[in-house]
């Protein structure tokens, strides 16, 4: 009764011609599960490491493609090296949906991206609005007892690749460690890449 979900690779080791995908899907779908998310790589156990194998084995989006124009009673979702809104829209012409991984945390903007390019059809806001948004919350928590660092650890990469990234990074990385910091911290850093930004357009 309870609805199960199954994500994998396309193949493993040698077993990785479409046919075997092909299998797996048919006998998973046959004991009653509608939802597949596909990671367009096969794994490779002898020989790659974990990180290896997320960077090696070459994408191969047309099985997941064909394994959902083949079963369209299926609910399939394809996942694997998709880091922008316009990647995202394109799948989505084929796909029932797309999951993103290890790139939301690496580029949390890539969420705004999708919010706004992807599900509400407007631009997304600015980063700097996500940051004060993200500072009132950092804020409660922070009264409820929460370290600043266990919160903006992982938003390390909402600048990345704007002016005074490293230096939002630096901020962060040292100032928001210790065991009193406060939000004012996290304002500090954006006031940083606010003025390499304006110092970047003045040149």
């Amino acid at each position: 009764d309870v609805p199960v979900t199954v994500k994998s690779r396309i193949g493993i080791d040698d077993c990785d011609d479409y046919g075997f995908l092909r299998r797996f899907v048919d006998v998973v779908a046959e004991s009653g599960c509608r939802t597949f998310v596909i990671h367009a790589r096969k794994a490779i156990l002898r020989g790659l490491s974990p990180k290896e194998n997320r960077e090696i084995p070459p994408l191969r989006y047309e099985f997941v493609h064909r394994i959902k124009e083949e079963s369209p009673g299926l609910d399939v979702w394809v996942n694997g090296g998709i880091r922008t809104a316009a990647q995202v829209r394109e799948q989505l012409l084929v796909m029932d949906g797309v999951m993103i991984g290890r790139e939301a945390y690496h580029n949390p903007w890539l969420l705004a991206e999708l919010e706004g390019a992807v599900l509400a059809g407007q631009p997304p806001p600015s980063r700097h609005a996500v940051l004060e948004r993200f500072a009132d919350y950092a804020e409660r928590q922070r009264a409820a007892g929460v370290r600043l660092h266990q919160m903006t650890r992982h938003i390390l990469g909402l600048f990345a690749g704007c002016p005074g990234a490293r230096a939002w990074r630096r901020r962060l990385s040292v100032e928001g460690t210790r065991p009193e910091a406060s939000v004012d911290v996290l304002r500090e850093a954006g006031a940083l890449v606010r003025e390499r930004t304006e110092a970047a357009v003045g040149d």
